[in-house]
Protein backbone atom coordinates (compact mmCIF):
# COMPACT_ATOMS: atom_id res chain seq x y z
CA UNK A 1 0.00 0.00 0.00
CA UNK A 2 2.57 2.59 -1.05
CA UNK A 3 -0.01 5.37 -1.53
CA UNK A 4 -1.46 5.35 1.99
CA UNK A 5 1.30 7.38 3.62
CA UNK A 6 1.18 10.28 1.10
CA UNK A 7 -2.61 10.43 1.39
CA UNK A 8 -2.40 10.55 5.14
CA UNK A 9 0.25 13.28 4.97
CA UNK A 10 -1.94 15.32 2.59
CA UNK A 11 -4.96 14.96 4.86
CA UNK A 12 -2.89 15.98 7.85
CA UNK A 13 -1.60 19.07 6.04
CA UNK A 14 -5.17 20.08 5.05
CA UNK A 15 -6.39 19.58 8.60
CA UNK A 16 -3.55 21.71 9.95
CA UNK A 17 -4.24 24.42 7.37
CA UNK A 18 -7.94 24.44 8.31
CA UNK A 19 -7.12 24.76 12.01
CA UNK A 20 -4.73 27.63 11.26
CA UNK A 21 -7.36 29.45 9.20
CA UNK A 22 -9.95 29.10 11.94
CA UNK A 23 -7.45 30.34 14.50
CA UNK A 24 -6.81 33.44 12.39
CA UNK A 25 -10.54 34.09 12.01
CA UNK A 26 -10.54 33.49 8.26
CA UNK A 27 -14.08 32.72 7.05
CA UNK A 28 -14.26 29.70 4.78
CA UNK A 29 -18.04 29.95 4.09
CA UNK A 30 -20.00 33.22 3.61
CA UNK A 31 -22.37 33.81 6.52
CA UNK A 32 -25.81 35.00 5.49
CA UNK A 33 -28.04 37.27 7.62
CA UNK A 34 -30.27 34.27 8.12
CA UNK A 35 -27.38 32.20 9.44
CA UNK A 36 -26.24 35.01 11.71
CA UNK A 37 -29.72 35.41 13.16
CA UNK A 38 -30.08 31.67 13.61
CA UNK A 39 -26.84 31.53 15.56
CA UNK A 40 -27.96 34.44 17.73
CA UNK A 41 -31.36 32.89 18.46
CA UNK A 42 -32.00 31.52 21.95
CA UNK A 43 -32.94 28.16 20.43
CA UNK A 44 -31.02 28.33 17.16
CA UNK A 45 -33.89 26.46 15.48
CA UNK A 46 -36.37 28.78 13.82
CA UNK A 47 -34.83 32.24 14.01
CA UNK A 48 -33.80 32.55 10.41
CA UNK A 49 -34.10 36.27 9.73
CA UNK A 50 -35.57 37.23 6.37
CA UNK A 51 -32.90 38.15 3.86
CA UNK A 52 -32.88 41.30 1.76
CA UNK A 53 -35.87 40.01 -0.19
CA UNK A 54 -38.81 41.69 1.53
CA UNK A 55 -40.97 41.04 -1.50
CA UNK A 56 -41.20 43.40 -4.44
CA UNK A 57 -38.20 45.37 -5.65
CA UNK A 58 -35.88 48.03 -4.21
CA UNK A 59 -37.60 50.55 -6.52
CA UNK A 60 -41.00 49.63 -5.09
CA UNK A 61 -39.78 49.98 -1.51
CA UNK A 62 -38.25 53.35 -2.38
CA UNK A 63 -41.57 54.50 -3.87
CA UNK A 64 -43.52 53.33 -0.81
CA UNK A 65 -41.05 55.02 1.51
CA UNK A 66 -41.24 58.35 -0.36
CA UNK A 67 -45.03 58.21 -0.76
CA UNK A 68 -45.73 57.41 2.88
CA UNK A 69 -43.24 60.01 4.12
CA UNK A 70 -44.78 62.62 1.84
CA UNK A 71 -48.27 61.71 3.03
CA UNK A 72 -47.27 61.98 6.70
CA UNK A 73 -45.48 65.31 6.07
CA UNK A 74 -48.56 66.68 4.32
CA UNK A 75 -50.79 65.44 7.11
CA UNK A 76 -48.62 67.18 9.72
CA UNK A 77 -48.73 70.39 7.67
CA UNK A 78 -52.51 70.05 7.32
CA UNK A 79 -52.87 69.63 11.09
CA UNK A 80 -50.76 72.75 11.66
CA UNK A 81 -52.90 74.69 9.19
CA UNK A 82 -56.15 73.51 10.80
CA UNK A 83 -54.86 74.57 14.23
CA UNK A 84 -53.74 77.93 12.87
CA UNK A 85 -57.12 78.47 11.18
CA UNK A 86 -58.93 77.81 14.45
CA UNK A 87 -56.70 80.32 16.23
CA UNK A 88 -57.33 82.91 13.54
CA UNK A 89 -61.07 82.32 13.64
CA UNK A 90 -61.10 82.78 17.42
CA UNK A 91 -59.06 85.96 17.12
CA UNK A 92 -61.33 87.28 14.37
CA UNK A 93 -64.39 86.79 16.58
CA UNK A 94 -62.71 88.80 19.35
CA UNK A 95 -61.71 91.53 16.90
CA UNK A 96 -65.25 91.76 15.54
CA UNK A 97 -66.58 92.36 19.07
CA UNK A 98 -63.97 95.04 19.69
CA UNK A 99 -64.69 96.59 16.32
CA UNK A 100 -68.40 96.82 17.09
CA UNK A 101 -67.75 98.52 20.43
CA UNK A 102 -65.27 101.02 19.01
CA UNK A 103 -67.43 101.75 16.01
CA UNK A 104 -70.26 102.64 18.40
CA UNK A 105 -67.99 105.02 20.33
CA UNK A 106 -66.90 106.77 17.17
CA UNK A 107 -70.55 107.07 16.20
CA UNK A 108 -71.30 108.80 19.51
CA UNK A 109 -68.46 111.25 18.92
CA UNK A 110 -69.70 111.97 15.41
CA UNK A 111 -73.23 112.55 16.75
CA UNK A 112 -72.02 115.05 19.35
CA UNK A 113 -69.97 116.89 16.74
CA UNK A 114 -72.99 117.12 14.45
CA UNK A 115 -75.27 118.49 17.18
CA UNK A 116 -72.82 121.05 18.60
CA UNK A 117 -71.20 122.09 15.33
CA UNK A 118 -67.52 122.67 14.63
CA UNK A 119 -67.66 126.09 16.35
CA UNK A 120 -68.65 124.53 19.63
CA UNK A 121 -65.08 124.52 20.94
CA UNK A 122 -64.42 128.20 20.27
CA UNK A 123 -67.81 129.19 21.63
CA UNK A 124 -67.15 127.25 24.81
CA UNK A 125 -63.87 129.03 25.40
CA UNK A 126 -65.22 132.53 24.60
CA UNK A 127 -68.13 132.02 26.98
CA UNK A 128 -65.71 131.87 29.92
CA UNK A 129 -66.15 134.83 32.29
CA UNK A 130 -62.72 134.57 34.01
CA UNK A 131 -59.17 133.62 33.03
CA UNK A 132 -59.39 130.65 35.42
CA UNK A 133 -62.59 129.45 33.76
CA UNK A 134 -61.01 129.83 30.37
CA UNK A 135 -58.05 127.62 31.41
CA UNK A 136 -60.31 125.01 32.98
CA UNK A 137 -62.44 124.75 29.86
CA UNK A 138 -59.34 124.57 27.65
CA UNK A 139 -57.98 121.70 29.71
CA UNK A 140 -61.29 119.88 29.60
CA UNK A 141 -61.57 120.32 25.85
CA UNK A 142 -58.00 118.99 25.41
CA UNK A 143 -58.90 115.86 27.38
CA UNK A 144 -62.03 115.34 25.28
CA UNK A 145 -60.03 115.80 22.08
CA UNK A 146 -57.35 113.33 23.23
CA UNK A 147 -60.03 110.79 24.11
CA UNK A 148 -61.70 111.22 20.72
CA UNK A 149 -58.36 110.90 18.95
CA UNK A 150 -57.49 107.72 20.88
CA UNK A 151 -60.89 106.21 20.13
CA UNK A 152 -60.46 106.88 16.44
CA UNK A 153 -56.91 105.42 16.46
CA UNK A 154 -58.13 102.29 18.26
CA UNK A 155 -60.88 101.86 15.69
CA UNK A 156 -58.41 102.12 12.81
CA UNK A 157 -55.97 99.68 14.50
CA UNK A 158 -58.74 97.17 15.14
CA UNK A 159 -59.96 97.37 11.57
CA UNK A 160 -56.41 96.89 10.24
CA UNK A 161 -55.94 93.83 12.45
CA UNK A 162 -59.24 92.42 11.24
CA UNK A 163 -58.11 92.82 7.63
CA UNK A 164 -54.75 91.13 8.36
CA UNK A 165 -56.46 88.27 10.22
CA UNK A 166 -58.93 87.66 7.40
CA UNK A 167 -56.07 87.67 4.89
CA UNK A 168 -54.12 85.16 7.01
CA UNK A 169 -57.23 83.04 7.35
CA UNK A 170 -57.68 82.97 3.58
CA UNK A 171 -54.03 81.91 3.30
CA UNK A 172 -54.53 79.03 5.73
CA UNK A 173 -57.56 77.82 3.80
CA UNK A 174 -55.44 77.75 0.63
CA UNK A 175 -52.69 75.93 2.55
CA UNK A 176 -55.18 73.30 3.68
CA UNK A 177 -56.38 72.74 0.12
CA UNK A 178 -52.75 72.42 -0.99
CA UNK A 179 -51.92 69.81 1.65
CA UNK A 180 -55.09 67.82 0.97
CA UNK A 181 -54.18 67.77 -2.73
CA UNK A 182 -50.63 66.67 -1.89
CA UNK A 183 -51.92 63.89 0.35
CA UNK A 184 -54.08 62.70 -2.52
CA UNK A 185 -51.10 62.65 -4.90
CA UNK A 186 -48.97 60.72 -2.40
CA UNK A 187 -51.80 58.23 -1.96
CA UNK A 188 -52.01 57.75 -5.72
CA UNK A 189 -48.22 57.38 -5.92
CA UNK A 190 -48.18 54.53 -3.40
CA UNK A 191 -51.19 52.75 -4.87
CA UNK A 192 -49.89 53.09 -8.43
CA UNK A 193 -46.51 51.63 -7.42
CA UNK A 194 -48.27 48.69 -5.74
CA UNK A 195 -50.54 48.17 -8.74
CA UNK A 196 -47.58 48.00 -11.11
CA UNK A 197 -45.73 45.60 -8.82
CA UNK A 198 -48.74 43.38 -8.29
CA UNK A 199 -49.40 43.07 -12.04
CA UNK A 200 -45.99 41.46 -12.37
CA UNK A 201 -47.18 38.55 -10.26
CA UNK A 202 -49.53 36.18 -12.06
CA UNK A 203 -51.05 35.02 -8.79
CA UNK A 204 -51.85 38.49 -7.46
CA UNK A 205 -55.44 39.44 -6.66
CA UNK A 206 -56.41 42.56 -4.70
CA UNK A 207 -58.61 40.37 -2.49
CA UNK A 208 -55.80 37.82 -1.99
CA UNK A 209 -56.27 36.16 1.37
CA UNK A 210 -58.88 38.81 2.23
CA UNK A 211 -59.52 39.24 5.91
CA UNK A 212 -56.35 37.39 6.93
CA UNK A 213 -54.78 40.56 8.31
CA UNK A 214 -57.66 41.49 10.59
CA UNK A 215 -56.72 41.48 14.23
CA UNK A 216 -57.68 43.21 17.45
CA UNK A 217 -55.81 45.60 19.68
CA UNK A 218 -56.92 48.03 22.36
CA UNK A 219 -53.45 49.04 23.57
CA UNK A 220 -52.43 52.67 23.14
CA UNK A 221 -48.78 53.49 22.53
CA UNK A 222 -46.94 56.40 24.12
CA UNK A 223 -46.33 58.89 21.27
CA UNK A 224 -42.83 59.27 19.90
CA UNK A 225 -41.18 62.69 20.19
CA UNK A 226 -42.18 65.27 17.57
CA UNK A 227 -40.97 68.75 16.70
CA UNK A 228 -42.86 71.66 18.25
CA UNK A 229 -44.82 72.10 14.99
CA UNK A 230 -45.95 68.46 14.98
CA UNK A 231 -43.54 67.24 12.29
CA UNK A 232 -41.16 64.31 12.75
CA UNK A 233 -37.51 65.19 13.46
CA UNK A 234 -34.86 63.68 11.23
CA UNK A 235 -33.14 60.72 12.90
CA UNK A 236 -30.10 58.63 12.05
CA UNK A 237 -29.17 55.03 12.84
CA UNK A 238 -27.66 56.08 16.15
CA UNK A 239 -28.77 53.73 18.95
CA UNK A 240 -27.87 50.10 19.52
CA UNK A 241 -30.24 47.50 18.13
CA UNK A 242 -31.28 45.41 21.16
CA UNK A 243 -32.45 42.50 18.98
CA UNK A 244 -30.18 39.56 18.04
CA UNK A 245 -29.61 41.25 14.69
CA UNK A 246 -27.40 43.82 16.51
CA UNK A 247 -26.21 46.88 14.57
CA UNK A 248 -28.02 50.21 14.95
CA UNK A 249 -31.55 51.57 14.70
CA UNK A 250 -33.11 55.02 15.01
CA UNK A 251 -34.53 56.27 18.34
CA UNK A 252 -38.02 56.21 16.84
CA UNK A 253 -37.62 52.57 15.76
CA UNK A 254 -36.43 51.67 19.24
CA UNK A 255 -39.45 53.46 20.70
CA UNK A 256 -41.85 51.48 18.49
CA UNK A 257 -40.10 48.24 19.43
CA UNK A 258 -40.30 49.03 23.14
CA UNK A 259 -43.95 50.04 22.90
CA UNK A 260 -44.85 46.80 21.12
CA UNK A 261 -43.13 44.77 23.81
CA UNK A 262 -44.86 46.77 26.52
CA UNK A 263 -48.17 45.90 24.83
CA UNK A 264 -47.36 42.19 25.17
CA UNK A 265 -45.78 41.42 21.78
CA UNK A 266 -42.61 39.81 23.05
CA UNK A 267 -41.79 37.15 20.47
CA UNK A 268 -38.61 37.07 18.42
CA UNK A 269 -37.69 40.31 16.61
CA UNK A 270 -34.91 41.25 14.17
CA UNK A 271 -34.34 44.88 13.15
CA UNK A 272 -31.07 46.06 11.64
CA UNK A 273 -29.62 44.54 8.50
CA UNK A 274 -26.15 45.67 7.36
CA UNK A 275 -26.85 45.52 3.62
CA UNK A 276 -29.61 45.49 1.05
CA UNK A 277 -32.37 47.93 0.23
CA UNK A 278 -35.33 49.22 2.20
CA UNK A 279 -35.39 50.57 5.73
CA UNK A 280 -33.56 47.76 7.55
CA UNK A 281 -30.02 49.03 6.74
CA UNK A 282 -31.16 52.52 7.78
CA UNK A 283 -32.34 51.22 11.14
CA UNK A 284 -35.96 52.20 10.44
CA UNK A 285 -37.54 48.75 10.20
CA UNK A 286 -38.07 45.62 12.27
CA UNK A 287 -39.35 42.13 11.46
CA UNK A 288 -41.55 40.65 14.20
CA UNK A 289 -41.72 36.84 14.03
CA UNK A 290 -45.16 35.29 14.38
CA UNK A 291 -43.69 32.19 16.01
CA UNK A 292 -42.13 32.29 19.46
CA UNK A 293 -38.59 31.28 18.52
CA UNK A 294 -38.09 32.75 15.07
CA UNK A 295 -39.43 33.18 11.58
CA UNK A 296 -39.82 29.56 10.46
CA UNK A 297 -42.58 28.59 8.05
CA UNK A 298 -46.02 29.97 7.25
CA UNK A 299 -47.79 31.06 10.44
CA UNK A 300 -51.00 29.30 11.36
CA UNK A 301 -53.35 28.98 14.30
CA UNK A 302 -52.27 31.01 17.32
CA UNK A 303 -49.14 32.25 15.53
CA UNK A 304 -51.23 33.78 12.77
CA UNK A 305 -53.55 35.34 15.34
CA UNK A 306 -50.47 36.82 17.03
CA UNK A 307 -49.40 38.39 13.72
CA UNK A 308 -52.91 39.70 13.07
CA UNK A 309 -53.08 41.32 16.50
CA UNK A 310 -49.57 42.76 16.22
CA UNK A 311 -50.31 44.37 12.85
CA UNK A 312 -53.59 45.71 14.31
CA UNK A 313 -51.61 47.23 17.19
CA UNK A 314 -49.27 49.09 14.82
CA UNK A 315 -52.21 50.31 12.73
CA UNK A 316 -54.11 51.52 15.80
CA UNK A 317 -51.01 53.45 16.87
CA UNK A 318 -49.77 54.47 13.43
CA UNK A 319 -49.89 58.19 14.17
CA UNK A 320 -48.12 58.20 17.57
CA UNK A 321 -45.48 55.73 16.33
CA UNK A 322 -44.87 57.38 12.92
CA UNK A 323 -45.66 54.20 10.99
CA UNK A 324 -44.78 54.33 7.29
CA UNK A 325 -46.25 50.93 6.50
CA UNK A 326 -46.92 47.45 7.86
CA UNK A 327 -46.58 44.25 5.80
CA UNK A 328 -48.21 40.97 6.85
CA UNK A 329 -49.46 37.92 4.95
CA UNK A 330 -49.06 39.24 1.39
CA UNK A 331 -50.73 42.52 2.26
CA UNK A 332 -49.44 45.98 3.10
CA UNK A 333 -51.06 48.68 5.22
CA UNK A 334 -50.36 52.29 4.25
CA UNK A 335 -51.43 55.33 6.32
CA UNK A 336 -52.88 56.83 3.14
CA UNK A 337 -54.73 53.79 1.80
CA UNK A 338 -55.25 51.10 4.42
CA UNK A 339 -54.69 47.44 3.49
CA UNK A 340 -53.61 46.61 -0.07
CA UNK A 341 -52.35 43.49 -1.79
CA UNK A 342 -48.56 43.13 -1.62
CA UNK A 343 -47.20 40.47 -3.95
CA UNK A 344 -44.03 39.85 -5.82
CA UNK A 345 -42.51 37.54 -3.24
CA UNK A 346 -40.71 34.36 -4.17
CA UNK A 347 -43.28 32.05 -2.66
CA UNK A 348 -41.28 31.62 0.54
CA UNK A 349 -42.59 32.68 3.98
CA UNK A 350 -40.07 35.51 4.36
CA UNK A 351 -40.62 37.39 1.09
CA UNK A 352 -44.38 36.70 1.27
CA UNK A 353 -44.42 37.97 4.88
CA UNK A 354 -46.39 34.95 6.04
CA UNK A 355 -44.05 34.29 8.97
CA UNK A 356 -43.38 37.80 10.22
CA UNK A 357 -44.86 41.29 10.49
CA UNK A 358 -42.71 43.96 8.87
CA UNK A 359 -42.79 47.44 10.39
CA UNK A 360 -41.25 50.56 8.83
CA UNK A 361 -41.26 53.89 10.67
CA UNK A 362 -40.57 57.44 9.53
Amino acid sequence: MPTVAPVRRTAARLAALLVAMLALGVATVPVSPASAARAASPTGLLAAAPGDDEGGTPALREQLDAASKGWLDAKAALNRSVTRQKQLNDRLKTIDVELTERDAKVGEIAGVAYRTGRMGTAAALLASRTPEGFMDRAAALETVAAHEDRTLRDLITTRDEAIRTRTALDGEILEQRKQVTLMGKRKEQAERALEVANKRSATTRDSDDGGSTRGTSTANATPAKRNSDGSWPAESCSVNDPTPASGCITPRTLHALQQAKAAGFTRYVSCHRPSGSGEHPKGRACDFAAQKDGFGGVASGGDRTYGNNLSAYFIRNADPLAVLYVIWFKRIWLPSSGWKSYSGGNGDPSSDHTNHVHLSVY
